[in-house]
């Protein structure tokens, strides 16, 4: 056991740990210890699923959003109707969500197909991620484009 603060962060929806006091203890026999944290698969799939949703609702810190320039020339109302029709995409599964991280989605604008698709980069952009759940190391880039453009 070890005694701590942490706060909530409503842009990651996660808690996060502000400081920790102390060393670490056994509650068994009492004495001083060591520990390795580890973070396990489905708790890593949820935070990236959440910062992904987050992101496409335009509210996270580390990232973009770009479109391509076949949703450019539709227009400033049909790139809006289209950026809605992302930010309250909620139609996932199996198919189009097979690792549960909400990072691809397909959208319809009248009779045009639209598809988005995050990707996770350093935060210098020049290569991927080290760790996608890590806001602190990660730039997401939400791309918004034409089915036919892919």
């Amino acid at each position: 056991m070890r005694d701590a603060w942490a706060i909530w962060n409503n842009l990651t929806c996660a808690w996060e740990l502000q400081a920790t006091f102390d060393r670490f203890h056994c509650e068994t026999c009492g004495g001083e210890t060591e520990i390795a944290w580890e973070i396990d698969e489905a708790f890593r799939k949820k935070r990236i699923r959440r910062l992904n949703d987050a992101l496409r609702r335009g509210d996270v810190l580390h990232g973009a959003i770009m479109i391509t320039s076949g949703i450019e020339s539709l227009g400033e109302d049909a790139r809006t109707a289209i950026l809605r029709s992302v930010q309250t995409f909620s139609d996932f599964s199996e198919d189009n969500d097979p690792h549960k991280e909400h990072d691809f989605g397909a959208v319809d604008h009248g009779t045009t197909k639209v598809f988005w698709k995050i990707d996770y980069y350093d935060r210098d952009l020049t290569g991927h991620s080290p760790d996608a759940a890590n806001p602190e190391v990660t730039h997401r880039v939400l791309t918004i484009m034409l089915a036919s453009e892919y």
